[in-house]
């Protein structure tokens, strides 16, 4: 299987881009994770292995990923954002937002997508993505 950390490292190589420790160690946190993460939770996961990175070396790496279509960034909440790998065959999940704990939970939902694909067919026009975010109250703060 075509791991999503080659799928990156080839990407950016056919962008021009060197290779760089810091830059390898965040991809690979990244792709050990299930949802999104934010910068901190990065930058903690790192200091953790001992691989200490600068908050802003972690922010122009997940921009220059986001910005070459390999990671999404989920926002949320005002000034708030959470990264995470974009599969290249497709696969995606959506979230929901906990206003109150702010934990962000994953769900899939193949009726949902359906009712995308629908949408987008009456609508004329080609879905090349999308990003489902809800907010509101999760299960355990109900």
């Amino acid at each position: 299987m075509f791991e999503w950390i080659d799928y990156v490292h080839t990407a950016l190589a056919v962008a021009g881009l060197n290779r760089g420790a810091a830059r390898d160690r965040i991809i690979a946190v990244l792709a050990e994770q299930r949802c999104a993460l934010t910068a901190i939770e990065i930058e903690d996961v790192l200091r953790a292995r001992g691989q200490v990175t600068a908050r802003a070396s972690i922010y122009r790496v997940l921009d220059l990923l986001v910005e070459h279509g390999l990671v999404e960034r989920v926002v949320v909440g005002e000034g708030q954002a959470r990264f995470e790998p974009l599969d290249p065959g497709g696969q995606h999940h959506h979230h929901l937002v906990c206003g109150q704990c702010g934990r962000l939970e994953a769900f899939d939902d193949p009726g949902l997508e359906r009712a995308i694909s629908q949408l987008s067919r009456r609508l004329g026009a080609s879905v090349e993505s999308h990003e489902v975010v809800l907010r509101g109250v999760c299960e355990r703060c109900h």
